[in-house]
């Protein structure tokens, strides 16, 4: 993508102020420049609790805190930044008001620079721990079609005004009990989750990349893409559930991946590999698919039974549970 949408994208606060002038709804709240804690405590009153404190740099759940009631916001202001400051470098946050019944909604586009943008349907990706995803699924399921025709056409009104260039992921929060759905953020990039995009379009996502870096159009016609089935992936963490989810890193002698059809792995890891203590935990993503949800959902509980990480702990089990 270009600088300039890279730089319109990468701040939450900047992408909403850019989202309320297109017309795409975004969450109530605060995402103002003074940043003096007097401001941001009024914001928080003014919005109703329970509120959300994120850091406008953010990603992966870092920087982010639920406040209930107005007596714990300091402590949870004050938490947010220090950690927002030392993952991102910057210590801004913003206020949101917080959505009891949110479902994370996400839609892949394709952008060739030239204002023609493709949207490749959407993802479902609520299944979070501490505000991280750890199972994602296309298409979302039990979506109202009118609700993903909404979504969709705002990722595109989005990316098109930007005259957008590559792979992008505009992430929505929809409230499942109103219906209604607020523009999150926008991630000038594939993100984790991309491989069942891959799964139910027959598209190389990164191919596309490429071909566009390179100053080829879009050949695409929306007519050519047609999903097909129903994709889960579940993100392999060396961790260990039973110790309240604590980092496990160390040595791997063994690894053996499942396999069989319609199943991948995408792995940073080997037989002989080191997981180290200074990444984040993920070693690799699980995806498979199926003709729908059901035989997608019984084929992943299937896999990981068969994958084999010997040395340390992961969540394999623990996904077993979730599905």
């Amino acid at each position: 993508p270009s600088a300039q949408a890279i730089r319109a994208m990468g701040l939450k606060d900047a992408a909403k102020a850019l989202m309320e002038q297109a017309g795409v709804p975004v969450v109530p709240g605060y995402h103002g420049a003074d940043q003096s804690d007097a401001v941001l405590a009024k914001a928080a009153e003014d919005i109703g609790y329970p509120v959300l404190i994120k850091a406008v740099a953010g990603g992966g759940g870092k920087g982010m805190r639920r406040v209930e009631e107005a007596g714990a916001f300091a402590e949870a202001l004050a938490s947010a930044r220090a950690e927002a400051r030392t993952a991102f470098g910057n210590a801004d946050v913003l206020i949101e008001k917080y959505v009891s019944t949110p479902r994370h909604i996400e839609v892949q586009v394709f952008g060739d620079g030239q204002g023609r943008v493709m949207p490749l349907g959407e993802r479902d990706c609520s299944l979070q721990r501490r505000n991280q995803k750890v199972v994602e699924e296309a298409p979302a399921p039990a979506l109202p079609q009118e609700v993903r025709k909404g979504l969709i056409a705002a990722a595109v009104r989005l990316a098109e005004g930007a005259k957008y260039r590559s792979a992008g992921t505009v992430e929505f929060l929809y409230d499942a009990a109103s219906r209604e759905y607020y523009f999150l953020e926008m991630n000038t990039r594939l993100q984790v989750e991309h491989p069942i995009t891959e799964m139910i379009t027959g598209l190389d996502l990164v191919r596309w990349q490429v071909k566009i870096a390179l100053g080829e159009h879009l050949t695409l016609q929306q007519s050519d893409i047609q999903a097909r089935g129903h994709a889960v992936e579940c993100r392999i963490y060396a961790e260990d559930p039973d110790e309240n989810f604590r980092p496990s890193p160390g040595h791997i002698p063994l690894l053996r991946e499942p396999t069989g059809p319609g199943v991948r792995v995408d792995s940073g890891v080997y037989s002989g590999a080191t997981v180290p203590v200074h990444y984040d935990p993920m070693i690799a993503k699980l995806s498979t698919w199926g003709e729908d949800r059901e035989h997608a959902i019984e084929r992943m509980r299937r896999a990981p039974r068969e994958y084999i990480v010997a040395g340390i702990k992961t969540n394999l089990e623990y996904h077993d549970e979730v599905l």
